[in-house]
């Protein structure tokens, strides 16, 4: 009779999947075979290391716990299907082919895309407020695979040809058995040797071994629009790695990340920043020089600003993503109060008093 993957763990059939990491890391390091070296019975404790190793690997993924449950074992014996001891990794890859050409349809067909195309890539670039406000260009240096110029991506070498895959006969795909708890289970897979195109270079290109593609240093320009937020991420098609034997390329994305400004502090396209004026010049009121993200620009302060009081630069924020319009910029007023004053202000202030 098959063991039972959540007695091997000691733990129960509802166990959250915390609980079964935590069992695994314990029983892994207490049966390790490392551990137990020119002890008496080693062999058993390696087979209980493997037995542990076989349980946490099914029942550490959902899919495989959710059909472990559900045809692994007809009780807490684990003995369903006659103890199911053929129950692993491929029975498991095997049945959810199954599931996928019944339900999910074509799917050795979407994996040949996949394995062809080349893969994306993702990089972070960090940019500056000014970058926001008028957008930028920026040249970002990355080693990635490129189309061979020696075979143009073929990946033949120059003067010969690609010829139909003798190990799929040219149809991209081959038919791999995997045995299941149903019996001998046949699917069709990427083809190894021509990885899904149904086409071999004649002589493959010395250059980059018949790939159609090698590894270089390449500079991308990535065009940053005026009004990007950070954490946003833009997609530039194409620049990632090029496909195998000219298949298409990946995608680059690029992660926006803004490099903080201590000026200024944004809230989506509008800018907050703060001034400290002389009390007279709050009580009378003044013109003072106010830093935006634009540039300096002249701010009316009105008599008996209060501090605190925010004042409003229209149309001076960030500009809007994908639009003509612009935030606007919220000057916060703080009133500086002198911590000395000279007889004659002090004389001037006690009059002001006396009127009050």
């Amino acid at each position: 009779m098959a063991k039972d993957f959540y007695e091997v763990l000691g733990v129960g059939r509802s166990a959250t999947q915390e609980e079964i990491k935590r069992a695994y890391r314990r029983l892994s390091k207490e049966f390790h075979p490392d551990k137990h070296k020119g002890d008496k019975g080693d062999k058993d404790v390696e087979q209980r290391y493997k037995e542990i190793n076989e349980a946490y690997e099914t029942l550490n993924d959902p899919k495989k716990r959710q059909m472990y449950d559900q045809f692994g074992s007809a009780g807490p014996g684990g003995g369903g299907f006659g103890g199911f001891s053929g129950f692993n990794q491929a029975d498991f890859s095997g049945f959810s082919d199954i599931f996928e050409s019944f339900f999910g349809g074509q799917g050795a067909g979407r994996q040949q895309a996949r394995d062809r195309r080349g893969s994306d890539m993702e990089v972070e670039l960090i940019i500056t407020l000014q970058d926001v406000v008028h957008g930028a260009q920026h040249a970002l240096s990355l080693r990635k695979q490129n189309t061979c110029g020696a075979c143009g991506g073929s990946g033949a070498k120059e003067g010969t040809k690609l010829v139909t895959c003798s190990t799929c006969s040219g149809t991209g795909q081959v038919t791999r058995s995997a045995q299941s708890f149903f019996g001998t289970i046949q699917q069709s897979v990427v083809c190894p040797a021509c990885a899904g195109s149904g086409k071999v270079p004649e002589t493959p290109c010395s250059a980059c071994g018949g790939e159609g593609r090698k590894e270089e240093k390449t500079t991308v320009t990535v065009d940053v629009p005026a009004g990007i937020d950070d954490g946003q991420t833009l997609r530039v098609r194409g620049e990632g790695e090029a496909g195998r034997q000219g298949a298409p390329a990946g995608d680059l994305f690029v992660h926006i990340r803004i490099k903080p400004d201590h000026r200024f502090e944004r809230e989506r396209e509008d800018i907050r920043s703060s001034i400290t004026i002389p009390a007279i010049d709050a009580i009378l009121g003044t013109e003072v020089s106010v830093e935006t993200v634009h540039g300096p620009v002249t701010l009316r302060i009105p008599d008996a600003t209060q501090p605190g009081q925010v004042l409003r630069l229209q149309g001076k924020g960030l500009p809007v993503l994908s639009s003509s319009r612009h935030g606007d910029h919220y000057v916060t007023v703080q009133v500086e109060i002198p911590k000395k004053l000279s007889r004659k202000e002090k004389e001037l202030m006690e009059e002001w008093r006396k009127l009050q």
